[in-house]
């Protein structure tokens, strides 16, 4: 591991480099998207069912970020499936935490990555990534300290967990009888049954002045205008759900997906419940987050995409929850 990692876009963070640490067990989470569920199968609480459908996936958007594989659009059928109405919040982790006694990456690697902004007047200098200086390497972060030593989840219980890997959230999901939703499940969802729209909700970004998102409002890094009160994250539940019964799929926290990543891969995805390339070191993420500006990285629109090492982590990367749809569990 190298100790100040690799910014792969200033937008969606930087990424560890080097061999991830060990898990408690030796071995490794599964990262299918057909991973077996728990016993008695997932609790539906806080999900919402999502019948199969056919809808075109991806984006020809003029503020596409180069490189990023949005397009071509194309045509995706999936069968039906259950998805968490909500990212996993800080109470949700803490519960697995305690349960299962599981170490985070961020912890095993003693550090983690802190937007700069949130960081305490006169913290220590510490390492920034040279393509993104706002994004501080910091000691003793980590999902239950979140810019670090002092800092706890006093009044967040209900915001997003952050500082997970993909690694730690496939963890959780197979926990809770559950597994990471794919790409093509995550966009579908977004969606809110809109055909071809920038949001979950038309293609405003604030229709008739209403803010619908927690994204940067300001001029980034330095100035946040917070007209909702928030810097950083917000409740997985501030603004209204989309369509489908979503909340905050756009902005608040990246969201890790099931899928390796490729640039290229919608010009060769299987039309029938795509589920990603089948070689690549680095995973889908989606949604954006409260860092995303106008001025510099529009991926807040359902339709961007990004990607991340499975081992990294930063103050703006959560994750929710997909699983196979069946019969409901028994109470």
């Amino acid at each position: 591991m190298t100790s100040g990692g690799e910014a792969r876009s200033v937008c969606c963070g930087p990424a560890r480099s080097g061999p991830p640490p060990v898990a408690p067990d030796g071995g490794s989470p599964s990262g299918s998207a057909r991973a077996p569920l728990g016993p008695g199968g997932p609790d539906r609480e806080g999900m919402v069912r999502l019948e199969g459908a056919v809808f075109r996936m991806g984006a020809q958007d003029r503020w596409a970020v180069p490189g990023d594989g949005e397009g071509p659009v194309h045509e995706v059928s999936l069968g039906p499936y259950w998805i968490d109405r909500c990212a996993v919040s800080n109470a949700d982790f803490g519960a697995f935490a305690a349960a299962t006694g599981h170490v985070t990456d961020a912890e095993r690697y003693g550090w983690s990555f802190v937007f700069a902004g949130l960081l305490p007047a006169g913290f220590p200098d510490t390492r920034a990534v040279a393509a993104a200086p706002w994004w501080r390497q910091v000691h003793g972060a980590h999902w239950r300290r979140p810019e670090g030593p002092g800092s706890d989840l006093a009044d967040r219980a209900d915001h997003p967990v952050v500082h997970v890997s993909w690694r730690d959230a496939c963890r959780y999901a197979a926990w809770a009888g559950k597994r990471l939703p794919t790409e093509a499940e995550w966009e579908y969802a977004a969606r809110g049954g809109l055909e071809q729209a920038v949001f979950p909700w038309g293609d405003e970004m604030e229709p008739g002045g209403e803010r619908r998102m927690n994204v940067w409002q300001g001029r980034f890094p330095d100035r946040h205008t917070r007209p909702d009160g928030w810097y950083g994250t917000a409740p997985v539940t501030a603004y209204p759900p989309g369509g489908h019964g979503l909340y905050n799929v756009c902005g608040n926290v990246w969201e890790w997906c099931a899928d390796r990543y490729a640039p290229d891969y919608y010009a060769r995805s299987p039309r029938e419940d795509p589920r990603g390339p089948e070689s690549g070191g680095t995973r889908v993420i989606r949604g954006g987050s409260y860092l995303c500006h106008a001025s510099y990285c529009r991926r807040y629109r359902v339709a961007a995409r990004s990607s991340s090492t499975p081992d990294s982590s930063t103050g703006h990367q959560g994750f929710r929850c997909a699983a196979d749809a069946g019969p409901l569990a028994p109470r």
